[in-house]
């Protein structure tokens, strides 16, 4: 794993951790792409505002930690990242699902376009 696509995916998704476990859903929307598709654990939707809605659908308390297990760049504009994270829960067990993403550079900010969840064993 590169060092330095490790440090673009942590720069986003620590920004995007931030914002999840401080329950605040558009400033989670803030870090995708105008046309990113968001597929959560709920049928998948395209764009900011799907996002959004996403998150604020989420419990109160939500929190989220991750684990970087795979990187690739894929061009020089383009981060691919297979991430292991925790959500936690005030009121239940930890959900620990497994993620991929892809990180792209709009301008001088790297910003998520692809975010798929899945649920594995």
């Amino acid at each position: 794993m590169s060092s330095a696509e490790a440090q673009i995916l942590r720069t986003v998704l620590d920004r995007w951790r931030s914002a999840v476990d401080a329950h605040e859903p558009d400033r989670v929307a803030s870090y995708f792409t105008d046309d990113a598709i968001f597929q959560g654990l709920h049928p998948y939707t395209v764009g900011p505002e799907g996002v959004a809605a996403y998150y604020a659908a989420q419990p109160l308390g939500l929190t989220a930690t991750y684990d970087i297990r795979e990187t690739r760049r894929l061009a020089d504009d383009l981060v691919l990242g297979y991430l292991e994270v925790d959500f936690g829960f005030t009121d239940r067990p930890t959900l620990t699902v497994h993620l991929g993403v892809i990180v792209r550079r709009v301008d001088d900010v790297w910003l998520i376009s692809h975010y798929q969840v899945s649920r594995l064993g």
